[in-house]
């Protein structure tokens, strides 16, 4: 199945770019979360609109997606968040959550589409959390939750 890609998807591709999935991947994922759209010859003019916008969104070079990532990794960033007795949070923290902790820390504005997060973070302490600021350059930042 052949899609135009309207989101970022790890190991995949960019917004704007034109994929090959397997058709269920592409029907039962992908397309009902609006990730991508069915390529149609239609749809090829979509493409250079996609990437206009992404461009605009995106980190301008290399370079400066390794200043943004010393800025990003010499953040400490604390969290609050309601917690049980046994340290195990009412909920879970979120990307936009971890977004406005990092810009009230004085750190630069990130897209939440770039955090990605290893399981959910449910419980107090510190947890690693990487952001994508280019296909080539990851930041690893400490979040801090602490009851609150």
């Amino acid at each position: 199945m052949k899609l135009i890609l309207t989101q970022e998807v790890t190991g995949l591709g960019t917004p704007g770019d034109i994929v090959e999935v397997k058709d269920g991947y592409g029907r039962n994922f992908l397309v009902p979360r609006g990730l991508a759209i069915r390529w149609t010859k239609g749809g090829e003019k979509q493409v250079s609109s996609i990437k206009r916008a992404r461009e605009v969104r995106e980190v301008r070079d290399l370079g400066h997606a390794q200043d943004i990532k010393a800025q990003l990794e010499g953040l400490r960033v604390k969290l609050p968040a309601r917690a049980g007795e046994a340290g195990r949070l009412f909920g879970s923290i979120t990307v936009a959550d971890i977004v406005d902790a990092v810009q009230s820390a004085g750190g630069p504005l990130i897209d939440k589409r770039r955090i990605e997060l290893g399981a959910p973070i449910k419980t107090l302490g510190t947890h690693q959390v990487s952001v994508r600021l280019h296909p080539e350059v990851a930041a690893n930042v400490s979040v801090e939750v602490v009851s609150g």
